[in-house]
């Protein structure tokens, strides 16, 4: 007799002592004849006994099955399911509702009926969210700091000591019929049948529907998607390999179910537990919530997708193949289409209310709305600094080394700069430095050792800057290549105005500069696109904003480190440049 057969009649008859052969056959998925032939064994281990029409546990048959008892569950909830934004800029997506459930809770609520009590739920993106979880399940938070930075196998290496006879989920699955239990006699990974081909990853099987083989991508064929379980013996194996990959460069993108792929041959024999698509659910974008949920096409309940609607004059369910855009520095973007015209809608950040005033940003696009070198507003609202543009196909932002882009990009700033306009708004770079060292100092996010001493420096270059006499022009303030899109015919649009205002024009060739990670010899050949023939005093101001212009940002960035988000590199490439270019300005005498 397997142990396999044997828990799993068990467990029916556990619940339901009366059923009849006949019954569990139908409920197991296996022949009569098996069922028959495990009954009797059984009752002759002494495992079970008959008493009328009922089929027992009997004591011994309730210590053989207790050596297979699930420990607990691990549910990983710590990334920010990109796929879900808008909801998941407000909500972790297994906190989003399902057919007005949560669908973490429903995975909770369905452990907790099965027997386990120990439910580990590992957190990193809005981890605060998940705290009454704690009093109304009595589940255990765990944090993973390093969520934003490497993908779910970091969730399981900061869980693997709770790793025992365990359920390991994930937060945004939708289970409509618990596949849980309390006991379990083998290792299983939740499977469902894709016909066609598929990206998913696929799962080869032999005998008794062991797993022998994993790839991404096949065709008709059974893929893992859902809950798995872990014995014992898988865990502490599993344990290790998780510490080893965790160690190993070159493994911040990897999923815990590379690991499994990769060591299928050393762990102990995993099998499919072959599910029904009508039973567990993977939701890979709204429309397919909305088929399953049609809440979700009359009200999401998302202020988002509401201003949207409004802006546009759609219903909700008209708003689709919405498109994560890569997270900005400072604000959160993502294109959607209402039927075959796409938008990009922006949400500021955290914390950016501290750093940009939008109504600034919405002047600069009023007075340019007939120069042509904007992106197209659809809506402004100036108060939240939400804002809706045309989204358009095939387009690229500069690139630095191409001299025939950059071309373009110059002529775009320059266009501005001559355009004789004005917004009323200034874009004083030391007002911004004054600024975000204050919010800097106040939260201690700079840890520059020799900050004071810098600081006294750009004091010096403040005061230069100060005594040159130049008349301000509107200027972009973030001119940067991302910030210049182009199109396939070679012409381009500056977008990003947050920072726009009255200032030296020079200050934007500096900050594209800067942005670009350009040396000197290019930011020379920069400035000449510019100004075929500068000045000295003009060759002054470009060194001058660039040493100012990367003290501010290597502050702006210590700031947002401090909030949360990782720049990597870019601070100290900024500090470098207001180290160098001050010395530049002193050796080379434009600083006294």
């Amino acid at each position: 007799m397997r142990s396999e057969h044997y828990v799993a009649l068990c467990r029916q008859l556990c619940a339901n002592p009366t059923l009849t052969q006949r019954d569990l056959a139908s409920r197991l998925g296996v022949s009569l004849g098996l069922i028959n032939l495990t009954l009797k064994e059984s009752i002759v281990q002494g495992y079970l006994r008959k008493e009328g029409a009922k089929t027992l546990l009997t004591d011994e048959g309730q210590s053989y099955l207790d050596q297979f008892k699930v420990d607990n569950a691990i549910i990983l909830a710590a990334g920010f399911g990109s796929r879900f934004v808008p909801f998941t800029y407000e909500t972790p997506k297994g906190l989003l509702k399902v057919k007005g459930v949560p669908m973490v809770e429903r995975q909770i609520e369905q452990l907790i009926a099965a027997g386990i009590k120990e439910i580990i739920i590992v957190v990193g993106y809005r981890k605060e969210a998940f705290d009454y979880l704690i009093d109304k399940y009595g589940v255990t938070l765990v944090y993973n700091p390093e969520y934003a930075e490497k993908n779910n196998f970091v969730s399981m290496y900061y869980a693997l000591d709770y790793l025992k006879s365990t359920y390991v989920l994930m937060s945004d699955n939708w289970i409509e019929e618990s596949i849980f239990n309390a006991w379990e006699s083998r290792c299983w990974f939740s499977c469902l049948y894709f016909e066609g081909k598929t990206a998913e990853w696929i799962a080869h099987s032999g005998s008794r529907d062991k797993i022998t083989k994993i790839e991404i991508g096949g065709e008709d064929a059974w893929a893992i998607l859902g809950p798995a379980y872990f014995t014992r013996d898988f865990s502490e194996t599993f344990a290790e390999l998780i510490r080893e990959h965790y160690h190993s460069p070159g493994t911040d993108n990897d999923y815990w179910e590379h690991i499994l792929k990769d060591n299928l041959g050393s762990l102990p024999p995993m099998y499919m537990n072959k599910q029904s698509r009508t039973n567990v659910y993977e939701f890979e974008n709204l429309e397919e919530l909305r088929e399953f949920d049609e809440s979700y096409r009359l009200d999401s309940d998302n202020v988002i997708i509401r201003e949207i609607s409004q802006a546009l004059n759609v219903s909700p369910d008209m708003i689709c193949r919405i498109t994560p855009l890569k997270v900005g520095a400072s604000n959160l973007s993502f294109t959607f289409y209402v039927d075959s015209q796409g938008y990009v809608f922006r949400t500021p950040g955290l914390g950016t209310e501290k750093l940009i005033n939008h109504a600034q940003e919405k002047a600069a696009y009023d007075v340019l709305i007939d120069v042509g070198i904007t992106d197209e507003i659809v809506a402004f609202n100036s108060q939240r600094g939400t804002k809706i543009t045309k989204f358009y196909e095939g387009v690229h932002v500069v690139d630095p080394s191409d001299v025939g882009q950059l071309t373009e990009a110059v002529r775009l700033i320059k266009t501005l700069h001559t355009s004789g306009l004005s917004t009323g708004y200034a874009c004083d770079i030391e007002k911004m430095i004054s600024c975000y060292r204050d919010l800097a100092e106040e939260i201690n996010a700079i840890r520059f050792v020799d900050f004071d001493e810098v600081t006294l420096s750009i004091d010096k270059l403040l005061n230069l800057k100060r005594k040159i006499a130049v008349e301000p022009v509107l200027c972009h303030g973030d001119f940067t290549n991302t910030n210049v899109i182009l199109f396939p015919d070679g012409s381009g649009k500056l977008i990003d105005w947050e920072y726009s205002g009255m200032a030296d024009p020079i200050m934007d060739i500096s900050m594209f500069a800067i942005d670009s990670i350009m040396d000197r010899p290019q930011i020379d050949q920069f400035m000449r696109m510019y100004i075929s023939e500068p000045t000295r005093e003009e060759w002054c101001r470009l060194y001058l904003y660039v040493a100012l212009g990367g003290f501010l940002w290597s502050i702006w960035a210590e700031y947002k480190q401090a909030s949360g988000q990782e720049f990597g590199e870019y601070p100290l490439k900024m500090y470098r440049y207001a180290k160098d270019y001050y010395s530049i300005l002193v050796h080379e005498g434009y600083l006294a």
